[in-house]
């Protein structure tokens, strides 16, 4: 094998800077923003008509373009685009990277910014900046420094990690459709198909409703053990999925000296405070703290009906207050929603039903896990060249 050589990025690539200019032949534009972009996940493009777009919906694509925001935090806000359609506009908060592809892959120069050293930097950089909003400009990406092999080993490693993103993404997709699918059912069976002769009661006697606690941080006997520890942002960041891990543990010693307590896998749990009614489901046990609540069943094992009920309540009482968001959920906002529950048997039918939809999205998120588990690890051994391909 060939020797890897050195290059600044900015021998490899240009800063596109093509906008809109007066020709251009659009009345609408799909727009993309620095925030709706992370870790090359597009959550979807804002329609605008072009006269009443931003200021800064202005910057043209073509094709295999690498975005990536210069607007700190970068918090891993970066993608590439694949054949955009002719009236996609993102903002100017993105730089966009041309790649001289009778050179370099320009995947194989996406998946080299991607790298945790290199987005840490950047942010670093971003973050040490002298303007009114800490940022970083093009150049500071140019002037980086990396090693390149050949060309069609850059394809190989290429195509092994967007492999590895691919399956990550179908798995991802596959469970946005169960959670719709199970979502769907439950509308069906106890929202549209409702009979009168259901009992009403509260939101709060529908479920148990358990509250977290926090191990005191100054004592670091608490910290740092194998009992997975839910924040705000764990929840957050796992909003209608499985959770399998939190940033935080804690220890028993930790868990014993606190109101920190333990649910079992399948419980739910939603953030009270902050970002609030963001919901999650447990992979495995966890502990949370007190900015949540823990979600349990009042009727045994039925904590995939629980969930369901959790999520469709959240979006009424969301709905009912004109779509703004709460400051906090409290344990009155569960007594003063009022909802009709069918007899016991049909709750468990349903059960049976929705169970094997989530057990399949519990798979596949163990299976996400493992997946980005792998790429993480190959990604800066193949991208350094300690791992060669041929």
């Amino acid at each position: 094998m060939t020797e890897w050589k050195e290059y600044k990025l900015g021998d490899l690539l240009q800063v596109n800077q093509k906008s809109i200019a007066k020709d251009f032949p659009f009345t609408k534009i799909e727009y993309l923003d620095t925030g709706s972009i992370t870790l090359g996940k597009i959550d979807g493009f804002q329609i605008f008509n072009l006269a009443d777009a931003p200021s800064r919906a202005k910057r043209l694509l073509t094709n295999n373009d690498i975005i990536y925001s210069t607007v700190r935090p970068i918090q891993r806000h970066y993608g590439i685009i694949k054949n955009p359609n002719p009236n996609i506009v993102v903002s100017t908060g993105f730089a966009v990277l041309s790649c001289d592809v009778h050179v370099t892959d320009p995947y194989f120069i996406y998946y080299f910014l991607t790298q945790d050293d290199v987005v840490n930097y950047l942010d670093s950089v971003a973050e040490g900046s002298t303007s009114a909003y800490p940022s970083l400009t093009p150049d500071v990406i140019t002037d980086i420094d990396i090693l390149l092999p050949e060309l069609p080993e850059q394809r190989t490693i290429a195509s092994i990690l967007s492999s590895l993103d691919d399956k990550i993404d179908l798995l991802h997709r596959q469970n946005k459709t169960l959670e719709a699918l199970a979502e769907t059912l439950f509308r069906q069976w106890f929202i549209e198909e409702a009979e009168e002769s259901w009992e009403e009661c509260s939101l709060f006697d529908a479920m148990e409703i358990v509250g977290g606690g926090t191990p005191k941080t100054e004592i670091i006997e608490y910290w740092n053990g194998e009992i997975n520890w839910m924040s705000g942002k764990d929840i957050s960041s796992n909003h209608k999925q499985f959770i399998l891990s939190t940033e935080k543990k804690i220890t028993e010693e930790g868990l014993k000296n606190s109101s920190a307590k333990v649910l079992p896998k399948y419980a739910s749990v939603v953030s009270a405070r902050g970002t609030v009614g963001k919901i999650c489901l447990l992979s495995i046990p966890m502990a949370f703290s007190q900015t949540n609540y823990g979600i349990l069943p009042r009727i045994k094992e039925s904590f995939f009906f629980t969930y369901l009920l959790l999520s469709y309540s959240i979006e009424e009482l969301q709905s009912a207050s004109y779509g703004s968001v709460f400051d906090t959920i409290t344990t009155n906002t569960f007594k003063e929603h009022k909802i009709s529950i069918p007899k016991e048997t049909e709750i468990i039918e349903f059960e049976e039903k929705v169970s094997p939809l989530f057990h399949k999205m519990n798979s596949n998120t163990n299976q996400i896990h493992t997946l980005t588990q792998l790429q993480d690890t190959l990604l800066p051994k193949l991208m350094s060249g300690e791992v060669r391909v041929k």
